[in-house]
């Protein structure tokens, strides 16, 4: 049995893993969920690697949030495959902090590619936080380019949208800080798409994630579809958007 290997960088972090049957679709096809995951853990890894687990930071009253991530697929691994997955960290943008991600195959072959953009808050009082708060490491910039679109702010057109029903948040949505898992919009998403765009692999898929989603919220779900290429989905909490995503095919 093959050991998977594991790397910390200066500026990032590696590590193979295999996709599993629980991370992909009927036709074992890794469903953009499981992409999100990835995502969300390699930045934890990364981390709590360097000492910075999600303890430590929470003793410093910080702890990053997602906000706006991107992803290309290139070609869509599926269950079985092992995957070598590295992060690096992309210095600062305004208020975001970015990092990027590449998911390749065996054979060395692109497989998945994603930016990313984060923000720093307080985790008792939910206040944003400068980037310059964060000082436990340097965010440097990956020197290497990354074949992905940037992350993008994510507008669901209203002329014409649909209402796709109400989503309940339950128990099983929440992670450690209290608000839905970032990756399970990815299953709520592909829930809400059209029957024939849920067999197909996306190109690209975006989302923005832009208030919490907290246990008993309801989401109400709206989307909109242009041709056979995209097709948006926002929920809607008591509050305003909760996220919007785009899928392009």
């Amino acid at each position: 049995m093959d050991t998977f290997q594991t790397r910390l960088m200066e500026n990032g972090y590696f590590r193979q893993e295999e996709l599993t049957f629980a991370d992909c679709d009927r036709n074992k096809n890794a469903r953009v969920s499981a992409l999100l995951r990835k995502a969300a853990n390699y930045a934890g890894y990364d981390y709590d690697a360097r000492g910075l687990t999600h303890g430590k930071l929470l003793e410093m009253r910080q702890a990053f949030l997602l906000s706006r991530l991107a992803l290309r697929i290139h070609r869509c691994p599926r269950a079985g495959e092992v995957l070598d997955i590295t992060t690096m960290e992309d210095g600062v943008k305004g208020a975001h902090m970015q990092r990027v991600y590449e998911m390749l195959d065996q054979a060395g072959r692109m497989c998945v590619s994603a930016r990313s953009d984060w923000i720093l808050v307080d985790p008792v009082t939910r206040k944003i936080l400068r980037p310059g708060s964060f000082t436990a490491k340097p965010l440097l910039p990956c020197d290497k380019e990354i074949d992905c679109p940037p992350t993008r702010k994510i507008v669901l057109p209203r002329e014409g949208a649909e209402e796709l029903g109400v989503r309940t948040i339950r128990w099983s949505d929440l992670d450690g800080n209290g608000h839905v898992y970032s990756a399970n919009y990815g299953d709520i998403v592909w829930d809400c798409l059209p029957a024939d765009l849920q067999e197909r692999v996306p190109r690209e898929f975006y989302i923005n994630y832009s208030k919490e989603a907290t246990l008993g919220e309801e989401l109400r779900l709206l989307g909109s579809r242009e041709g056979e290429t995209c097709c948006y989905v926002e929920g809607l909490g008591p509050d305003g958007p909760c996220f919007t995503a785009l899928c392009v095919f």
